[in-house]
């Protein structure tokens, strides 16, 4: 007897990025010239830390996004190609100040900038970066997706304001949270994906359907990212497994765990978490709450939730090979948790 696999679950397991990889593989060459020539100064300590952060891998997703939507609405100009090397100045930006704040040691499988050249220096590299970004969005010439960028950047510093005055506080909702990471991490696939069209000189309703594309992507990344901090591999994190526990993080499997666990457990994630007194064995007890109350497993299906908006923000657009290397990318970020 044949076992039947749900659809969505079959598709998920077979997507891959590599359409997406392969469309945009040629304007994306153009992107890494344009990053790598815009990261120089005459100030060695700069670009000594962007490619520290730049040559570590990572795979230019945001970046991606912007010249598949830009191309799968006809648009036929250059202006995309400055504008996702924006995109990834500004996210590579955010990392350097995302490990300062939360004192981390690694990123993607390397140490820290931070701990190699500090922290003043990780933040205004970060800033160097950021003022790099708005250079190039300017020369494109195009208002309403500098417009669009600026008010990212904006929102982006709101999430991270936000995810700080969320650290170590048990008393964080779920809708909560869900503001946060999507100030914190959806607002830059949103704006990723909107400018394409913007450029492209597309009617609004196509600029809204890939915000929402972009949006509730990004979203679903993020609460894959959370599961995967819990239920992934290092090498494929590239971050210890963890960490967010080790830095205090409340993030959506812990809130849902705490939200459904009895006194004692809640006296658990108080110690670790607010007080920060963490012993051998913690991260396996943890593991263990998070599972008997299928904290992790719940988080996944939200992001599945997610992802199929996302997948169907994409409805109105005719079928094209980047309609369908966009749709794939949404199954291959969800599919990275086992």
């Amino acid at each position: 007897m044949g076992v039947v696999v749900p659809l969505e679950e079959s598709r998920e397991k077979a997507a891959s990025i590599g359409p997406l990889v392969e469309l945009t593989a040629a304007p994306m060459q153009r992107v890494n010239d344009i990053i790598l020539s815009n990261a120089g100064s005459n100030v060695d300590l700069i670009p000594q830390i962007a490619r520290h952060l730049i040559d570590s891998g990572g795979k230019r997703l945001r970046p991606m996004l912007t010249i598949a939507a830009a191309e799968m609405c006809g648009y036929e100009g250059s202006g995309h190609i400055s504008l996702a090397a924006s995109v990834e100045f500004m996210h590579t930006a955010t990392l350097l100040h995302d490990d300062v704040v939360d004192e981390s040691d690694t990123r993607r499988g390397k140490e820290a900038a931070r701990l190699l050249w500090g922290n003043q220096a990780s933040v205004l590299v970060g800033d160097y970066l950021l003022g790099k970004a708005f250079m190039m969005m300017v020369e494109v010439g195009s208002l309403e997706a500098l417009g669009i960028l600026s008010q990212a950047a904006s929102v982006i510093a709101e999430g991270e304001v936000m995810q700080l005055e969320a650290a170590q506080n048990l008393a964080t909702t779920e809708d909560e949270y869900l503001a946060v990471i999507q100030a914190k991490t959806a607002a830059l696939f949103s704006a990723a994906a909107e400018v394409g069209p913007v450029l492209a000189e597309r009617e609004r309703a196509e600029r809204a359907a890939l915000r929402s594309f972009g949006l509730n992507l990004g979203l679903a990344f993020q609460l894959i990212d959370d599961a995967l901090d819990y239920n992934g591999d290092a090498d494929d994190l590239g971050k210890d497994v963890g960490d967010d526990l080790r830095e205090g993080k409340v993030t959506l499997p812990v809130i849902l765990a705490y939200r459904r666990g009895d006194d004692d457990e809640r006296a658990f994630w108080r110690r670790v978490l607010e007080q920060g007194r963490i012993d051998d064995g913690d991260l396996e007890t943890a593991l263990a709450m998070l599972r008997a109350h299928e904290a992790i497993a719940d988080t996944v299906a939200r992001a599945r939730h997610y992802g199929a908006v996302s997948r169907e923000a994409l409805a109105p657009f005719p079928a094209t090979p980047h309609k369908e290397a966009l749709i794939e990318a949404v199954d291959f970020c969800i599919n990275r948790v086992s």
